[in-house]
């Protein structure tokens, strides 16, 4: 059955676009109903608006928290035409029916985000604009509901060429977005609430999440796979779900993970000028240095091969040296991700010949404190459900290793030790990684053995494994690894520990003069 609107209820917090829907209505001879602010901005441009209040017979009360929880508003969207029971209770209470609901609800997400007070936050917890949304959802055999302005002009379209009407299959596929536009509105909520009102709940019985469209990717890992992005509006911290592409193309399904891992690892070692380079979502490259465009190169001579086509990410805004370093003839680069740029060093990069054009350059603000900010679960999907783990957040100091070899590790050894740690915990396992003066020479990632993994990062590392420091993310279960790495003139070793064989391994490394301690944590990513 196919019913002319007659009436709308306008009540949105984006404004955005509601003008021209509303004054196309009018022009329809359709009849405006609106709340607060909305009624206020059509009133003002001349359009005749009947507001909330002459329809219920009651005022906006307790600061605006009631205002359409009334049998008026949810009576007129609620009743089914077809029924003569329903029609019969809406003329005996005088109850006028409404074919529109047009509701965006109030800025929860974004009061968050700016990192308001808890109070200010839960004020922006909207109430009777779900509610509205979800009865005019569920009545859609007689109720268009709207929730997104990109959806006005289309609707306006179809009352204009379908006699006043709205088809069917416009309205069911409105409300299927307007009950996911509710869902993941309350899964913030309860997100929020959960890490915030009530951190102590670490599993909660009803995992939700929420997230929000944020473009179609061109396709998945591989063509044949379809695949878009959703953010999670509620991050505070810096992440590649907040950040902004200044410059480029958008990003692939691929950029995407390789971008998040470079993000990712950068975070951890933020305190000083620092760079990596991202392949495959393992850091091909890594370094600190004293300054930013020093960084770059370490990381680069990490493996200049690999690092061709990679994801860059640095600590600091990049300036007029580093982008001069990261343009020189024979790098390319897909993505670079920075806290920010100047502007010759803007100007630099999106210059370059031949990638400039391309390469997606994506601000991500200061990294700064971002380590109080951070929340949320990571979350692996498999096919029938999902697995959820605290994320792997955790630093160690030097007071929490333990040397097990006869010789202690010098100083020098020690800090660079400690760089490497952080640095295989960012790469697949079995994971190993050399690092020599604060930058990754040689890495062995994702290899079903760990012995293999010491050969390849070996390999690698070439001449320069004799000096260098060894971090695995977990222990070894024999001493086989180690005696490759002591062989290639491996001087540390950093690992976690704990296998039944753990006597031997110390026993080689005290044969073989290198010395190595144990962390008691382990850094596995799957």
């Amino acid at each position: 059955m196919v019913h002319r609107v007659r009436r709308a209820l306008l009540s949105v917090s984006d404004k955005s676009g509601i003008l021209e829907f509303a004054t196309g209505l009018a022009d329809l001879g359709v009849e405006l109903v609106s709340t607060g602010g909305t009624a206020n901005e059509l009133r003002s441009a001349g359009l005749p608006v009947r507001g909330i209040e002459e329809l219920t017979g009651f005022p906006e009360m307790l600061d605006g928290r009631v205002k359409t929880l009334h049998p008026a508003v949810h009576g007129g969207i609620l009743f089914r035409r077809e029924l003569e029971e329903h029609q019969r209770a809406v003329t005996e209470h005088g109850i006028s029916p409404i074919d529109i609901v047009c509701v965006n609800l109030y800025p929860f997400a974004e009061t968050v985000r700016s990192g308001k007070p808890v109070q200010e936050c839960i004020e922006n917890i909207d109430i009777g604009g779900p509610s509205m949304v979800r009865s005019a959802a569920k009545n859609h055999e007689h109720v268009v509901v709207l929730v997104d302005p990109s959806d006005y002009a289309g609707v306006l379209e179809e009352l204009r060429t379908q006699q006043g009407a709205v088809p069917l299959a416009t309205r069911r596929r409105l409300a299927a977005k307007a009950f996911a536009h509710v869902a993941a509105y309350d899964a913030r909520i309860a997100e929020w609430m959960r890490t915030t009102l009530a951190p102590g709940d670490e599993h909660p019985q009803t995992l939700v999440i929420g997230a929000t469209l944020a473009y179609p990717c061109r396709y998945g890992e591989n063509p044949h796979q379809k695949a878009a992005f959703y953010v999670q509006d509620t991050t505070t911290e810096p992440c590649i779900g907040l950040a902004k592409v200044i410059h480029g193309k958008p990003l692939s399904f691929n950029n995407l993970c390789d971008a998040d891992a470079a993000l990712e690892t950068i975070k951890d070692f933020s305190e000083a000028p620092a760079c990596v380079i991202v392949k495959h979502t393992n850091p091909c490259g890594l370094a600190q240095a004293p300054t930013l465009d020093a960084a770059f190169r370490g990381a680069l001579e990490g493996d200049p091969v690999s690092a061709f086509g990679g994801i860059v990410a640095l600590s600091q805004v990049v300036d007029r040296e580093t982008a001069r370093a990261m343009t020189e003839p024979g790098t390319f680069f897909e993505v670079i991700i920075a806290p920010g740029y100047d502007a010759e060093a803007l100007e630099l990069l999106k210059s370059r010949r031949k990638w400039g054009e391309n390469v997606r350059l994506l601000e991500v603000g200061s990294l700064e404190s971002w380590r109080s900010r951070a929340r949320g679960w990571q979350v692996k999907q498999l096919v029938g459900g999902l697995l959820v783990q605290d994320r792997d957040l955790k630093l160690l100091t030097r007071d929490e290793i333990t040397v097990v070899t006869e010789r202690r590790p010098t100083e020098d050894e020690l800090q660079e030790l400690l760089f490497a740690w952080r640095a295989v915990k960012h790469v697949k396992s079995n994971a190993i990684v050399l690092t020599k003066e604060h930058r990754i020479v040689g890495v062995g990632a994702g290899q079903m053995n760990r012995v293999q993994s010491v050969r390849l990062a070996v390999a690698q590392a070439g001449e320069k494994a004799a000096g260098s420091v060894l971090a695995s993310d977990a222990f070894f279960p024999f001493a086989d690894g180690p005696t490759v790495a002591a062989d290639a003139g491996v001087t540390a070793i950093i690992q976690p520990g704990g296998s039944r064989r753990d006597s031997d391994t110390i026993a080689l490394c005290n044969e073989r003069g290198v010395a190595m301690v144990f962390t008691g944590v382990r850094h596995f990513r799957h």
